[in-house]
């Protein structure tokens, strides 16, 4: 009988689900991938659906994949993990059906009422800063937009679950949900890492109950064994453990070995972030949280760029369909193909700046953002946009990073890479070069998924904890050096023009967004 020395790690994405087994040493012996085509439908303007059970059909369709491609790897399974995107939200009934369509976190829509807050916190908000932040709370909060429009529904609701609840619930059975996986719209307690106390304002701000959410488990720790029928649906031996491992980002920062406060983890992916790990609980942003880690007792601290790496994909779509045509020709990546054509363009992009907020953050930029390439001449090409998207993106993670060390008091000495973009070697010497660190790529660019298996290595007891399960499965790869030439052009464009930029077009942005408001647009030209 084969030795269970392997693990399956679960990584559902917007994009696709990715089926992936690993070794005790990390190492990535399977992989199987079925794309979610497409991510998410749009029934309205700004919405963002998909049906919950496609994310579980591609889960199932994904396994048997492995299984059929290598014979026997089933019975080598020893335990799984499941790690999904981050604060896309699925509401139940008693009878465990749907109410509704997920609603992906891409999702737009706002409630045009919320519940009434208690009158110390409407008081007291304002003066300390943080009315904004429980004001986009409550109108983003999908709960919230269920009450207020689509009120039936909202009444029928037994379980409030983020997708990677219901999953869990769909492989074990159980109502329940790592505690690292809960970012998003909801009543938690991030410092404490726990649903909010009762009495708790966030219960007053969002239309949920204590008894809809899911039992909370820490990183590591048993869910639960599989079902019969999800077992079969997996191919696996039924009684296989599922341990709680984490959301998508916190698990690609365990997996990019970044575990300490010292090592930052850059991901390039459909948000662009920037991660440190510590134990202590702080808030880098005012009064946004930090989300807990793919480990017990561990916070990432975290700025996102919302669009991030989607830049690029918007960028092949609307300006590069030739190119993708060539790279399907010559079976190449796209990316590859456009790195090869900004490689010869030097740094700054003959004065070509991308600002990359295409869309609002969580608080910063605010609700006027839009993006902007500024500095266009007759010398700029398509490349030149590209290679500027890429720039953009690294001026704006280096404000993350510098961010980061103010509030936090650490120096980040070490940078480590993830995401589908670390791919691209470009875009890891534009990062090494912006940031004046070493950019190492992880062994392996599923580091989401090798989090989530470090999580259940841990679970069976092959290493002694996470930072131990860490040092032992995550492994450097490429490394790229920063070349001091061009820090310094970069460390000028940085503080003369980019650190300045967005501040410089605010006004401008905010008289657009009263404009298209009023609707002063529409109608023939004058």
């Amino acid at each position: 009988m084969a030795e269970a020395d392997r693990i399956l790690a679960i990584d559902v994405g917007t994009q696709s689900v990715r089926a992936l087994v690993f070794d005790r040493a990390g190492t990535l012996s399977a992989r199987a991938q079925i794309a979610i085509d497409p991510p998410y439908v749009s029934p309205e303007p700004g919405f963002a659906e998909q049906d919950p059970d496609l994310f579980w059909q591609a889960i199932t369709r994904a396994s048997q994949t492995l299984w059929r491609d290598h014979p026997g790897l089933e019975r080598r399974i020893a335990g799984l993990a499941l790690t999904t995107q981050r604060a896309t939200t699925v509401f139940l009934d008693a009878r465990d059906e749907p109410i509704m369509p997920a609603v992906s976190w891409l999702d737009q829509r706002r409630a045009d009422r919320v519940p009434r807050l208690p009158l110390a916190l409407r008081l007291l908000a304002p003066l300390v800063g943080a009315a904004p932040v429980i004001a986009q709370l409550q109108r983003a909060a999908p709960a919230n937009w269920l009450a207020a429009h689509a009120p039936n529904q909202h009444a029928h609701i037994a379980h409030a679950v983020l997708l990677s609840g219901y999953l869990t619930q769909r492989l074990t059975g159980r109502w329940a949900d790592s505690v690292s996986a809960q970012v998003g719209y909801i009543p938690f307690d991030y410092k404490h890492r726990r649903w909010a106390r009762a009495g708790d304002w966030k219960w007053n701000a969002l239309s949920l109950a204590p008894a809809q959410m899911p039992q909370l488990v820490e990183p590591g720790a048993p869910i639960g064994p599989l079902t019969e029928p999800a077992a079969a649906s997996l191919g696996l031996p039924a009684g296989l453990t599922l341990f709680a491992a984490g959301a998508d980002k916190a698990c690609e920062v365990l997996g990019a070995g970044a575990t300490g406060p010292e090592t930052a983890c850059v991901s390039l992916g459909t948000t662009a972030t920037i991660n440190t790990c510590r134990q202590q609980y702080r808030e880098i942003t005012r009064f946004v949280p930090a989300y807990p880690a793919a480990m017990p007792d561990a916070f990432t601290d975290e700025i996102q760029i919302y669009r991030g790496f989607w830049l690029v994909s918007w960028f092949k779509r609307e300006f590069a369909a030739d190119t993708r045509r060539a790279a399907a020709d010559q079976n190449r990546p796209a990316e590859a193909l456009l790195d090869e054509a900004i490689a010869p363009i030097a740094a700054g992009s003959d004065g070509l700046m991308v600002m990359p907020t295409w869309a609002p953050g969580v608080r910063e930029p605010g609700p006027e953002a839009r993006g902007a390439i500024v500095g266009f001449t007759e010398v700029h090409t398509r490349a030149h946009v590209y290679r500027a998207i890429l720039e953009g993106l690294a001026f704006g993670l280096r404000e993350g990073r510098e961010r980061i060390e103010k509030r936090s008091g650490t120096p980040i000495t070490r940078l480590r890479v993830a995401g589908g973009g670390s791919q691209s070697d470009q875009a890891m010497q534009i990062l090494a070069d912006m940031f004046d660190l070493p950019a190492e790529r992880s062994h392996t660019f599923e580091a989401s998924g090798l989090g989530a298996a470090i999580n259940a290595a841990v679970g069976l007891g092959w290493h002694a904890d996470h930072r131990a399960a860490a040092a032992a499965m995550v492994h450097a790869g490429a490394r790229f050096e920063p070349r001091p030439a061009v820090v310094a052009c970069y460390a000028v464009l940085y503080r003369d023009v980019y650190t300045r930029l967005y501040a410089d077009l605010k006004p401008t942005l905010r008289r657009l967004a009263r404009v298209l408001a009023t609707g002063q647009t529409s109608g023939p030209d004058r």
